[in-house]
């Protein structure tokens, strides 16, 4: 009887809650569907018109992956439209460098907003690729993961 109380009072103080992790994804296509519900057959909230854009993951079910955007845009994607993150997001204007020091070329001015493609990331630098610029920024003021 003992054992019986104490599992349930572990029940009741512990909460049981399972959460999905949140993770950052990009779009694989130029035109992805957002439903309100994780089902074919759910209606399409809004339509993505951005190959690369980052989103993050905030709950699954089954093949179906609940996002939210930037903006706290938010629906449900078939994980067939999503890739593993390879991009981020500018959340102010940056200055693009030949290499990964302050004190290097710098190449371009990023626009707020831009999304940028990573090709790797040392420290607090990334290496990036946006339109025809190749260069390095720092990971401050940026939305995404660099992983």
């Amino acid at each position: 009887m003992k054992k019986f109380y104490f599992l349930i009072l572990i029940l009741f103080f512990v909460p049981c809650h399972v959460f999905s992790e949140e993770i950052f994804l990009s779009l694989k296509k130029n035109k992805v569907n957002v439903r309100y519900g994780p089902s074919f057959d759910s209606p399409i909230k809004f339509v993505y018109k951005k190959i690369n854009l980052p989103i993050k993951q905030i709950d699954k079910k089954e093949n179906w992956r609940r996002i939210i955007d930037l903006k706290n845009n938010s629906g449900w994607i078939h994980r067939s439209q999503l890739k593993p993150a390879n991009s981020v997001i500018s959340l102010n204007e940056k200055i693009l460098f030949k290499e990964p020091s302050n004190f290097s070329k710098p190449l371009a001015k990023i626009q707020k907003g831009r999304i940028l493609l990573i090709q790797k990331c040392i420290d607090r630098w990334c290496k990036i690729r946006s339109d025809k610029f190749k260069g390095w920024i720092k990971t401050n003021n940026i939305w995404g993961s660099i992983n």
